[in-house]
């Protein structure tokens, strides 16, 4: 069971941004609440100088857009465990998949596990300004709703206790309004009467709308609006097919217009699904309308699989097990790719710190070498004698013979994260792609063991009959 909170963190009094955001970050990376930062995980960024791409991100974002007074510069959210009903691992794990999935791999972020009262929680905090750095993040009506729902999907796959949804019931009452997919399908429908009356431009087709009841704002992006809506809706967010691009191309012939877009925009659906343990959820206590209903979701599971196999023209289980096999390798590559790149990036972090203080404390050291490492001077100048003394054991320990320049570091830093970018964008298909063979995979081979089993359970039935004759 894990209770959430989403808390916008904004610019203190007397306090800068980037100063606001440090302190902000060191609480949540504390060593004494995540066992020295054993449970600190981070996605886009490197936990050590977090605050400080964020703050980059956001001057990035400011210098072409307009900042509001007491603007938001982080967002934080909160994931409080039932007490002894999880590690801390796992925690982690799950905090770092709450936030993935509530900002959908667009913002950096990271997660932070703190062990150090009864009840184990996470302090996510990710950045305001998308990783382009040309949007911020909205916080939109029921966030808070959303991120509990999320959380609480989260804590049923791991197994976990949920908070009684009661609550959760009673609040969706109190806000009845219509679904936003509803307004979309039904302008995409009054598109399609409008196509289907042969416009000769996108212009006459909006008109075609606005006879419909329906607003138009046109312009650069134009939107649209209904009667019962209260905010405008632009066409480039309808989705495939209904962008004024595509709209444009149907209308002129260079494009053929998809009489099955529409479904496909208003309810996208997974392919494969992983198989129900039927005899297993039996043995737990499920009663036989369980049991009636899961057999139905398996067979609709393995039609969906075989539909699958069918989409990839894979013909036999040799084929499937071979491009299943090839989808883990490339995933696994990818991944080993992105580490890799990870972590040179935090060994440059340290070692630009390293070269700053270095270069700032060498004079003092010099004066200290001179004095005969006198006690006297070394009291006076502990702190930068001690933080030169790290810069020179840290050169030592990474094997660094020539020190590189600022400049190269920087250079060779934006080059990793470009890779690393790049990579991520190819990850994220590759593990869809991964995980929908491996699910392919075991339903077919399930629904094969079944099978056999059925047969094995019928000559077994048989002889046990021929021998009571």
């Amino acid at each position: 069971m894990a209770a959430t909170r989403l808390i916008p963190l904004h610019e203190n009094k007397g306090k800068t941004v980037s100063q606001c955001l440090k302190d902000r970050v060191d609480y949540a990376k504390n060593g004494e609440k995540t066992e020295e930062g054993e449970y600190v995980t981070a996605y886009e960024c490197n936990p050590q100088i977090v605050d400080q791409e964020f703050y980059s991100a956001r001057n990035e974002y400011v210098k072409d857009h307009r900042v509001p007074t007491h603007d938001v510069i982080a967002y934080q959210i909160r994931q409080s465990f039932k007490p002894g009903e999880i590690t801390p691992e796992e925690a982690n794990a799950i905090g770092y998949e709450l936030a993935m999935k509530f900002t959908k791999g667009e913002y950096a972020f990271i997660v932070a596990t703190h062990t150090d009262k009864a009840h184990i929680h996470n302090h996510i905090i990710f950045n305001s300004t998308n990783l382009a750095c040309d949007r911020k993040f909205k916080n939109f009506f029921l966030s808070s709703f959303v991120i509990q729902r999320i959380s609480d999907k989260l804590c049923l796959e791991h197994g976990l206790s949920v908070i009684n949804p009661r609550a959760y019931r009673d609040r969706e009452k109190r806000a009845d309004y219509p679904k936003r997919s509803a307004y979309r399908n039904a302008i995409r429908e009054a598109i399609d009467r409008g196509l289907a009356r042969n416009p000769k431009d996108f212009e006459e087709l909006l008109r075609f709308l606005e006879e419909e009841e329906y607003q138009i704002k046109r312009g650069k992006n134009p939107a649209i609006k209904g009667k019962d809506q209260k905010r405008f809706i632009r066409f480039k967010s309808l989705g495939e097919g209904y962008r004024p691009d595509d709209l444009e191309k149907i209308i002129s012939g260079e494009m053929e217009r998809d009489p099955e877009i529409r479904k496909q925009n208003a309810k996208p659906e997974k392919k494969v699904d992983m198989l129900i343990d039927i005899q297993a959820k039996l043995a737990q206590g499920k009663g036989a309308g369980y049991e009636r209903w899961a057999k139905v979701y398996n067979v609709k599971q393995v039609a969906k699989a075989l539909l699958f196999l069918e989409e990839h023209d894979i013909r036999d289980l040799d084929s499937l097990n071979q491009r299943a096999k090839e989808a883990a390798d490339h995933f696994n590559k990818l991944s080993t790719t992105i580490k890799s790149a990870e972590k040179r990036m935090a060994e440059i972090s340290v070692l630009k710190t390293h070269i700053l203080n270095y270069a700032k404390t060498k004079d003092v050291y010099v004066a200290y070498r001179k004095a005969g490492y006198s006690k006297a001077f070394f009291e006076a100048h502990r702190e930068e004698i001690t933080l030169h003394k790290a810069a020179k054991q840290a050169f030592s320990e990474l094997g660094v013979e020539k020190l590189p320049t600022v400049k190269q570091l920087n250079e060779e830093y934006a080059e990793l994260l470009a890779r690393k970018k790049e990579a991520y964008r190819e990850y994220r298909k590759a593990k869809q792609e991964m995980t929908d063979f491996a699910t392919a995979k075991y339903d077919i081979e399930r629904f094969l063991n079944l099978e056999k089993e059925e047969e094995t359970r019928a000559r077994e039935k048989t002889k046990t009959k021929e021998e009571s004759l």
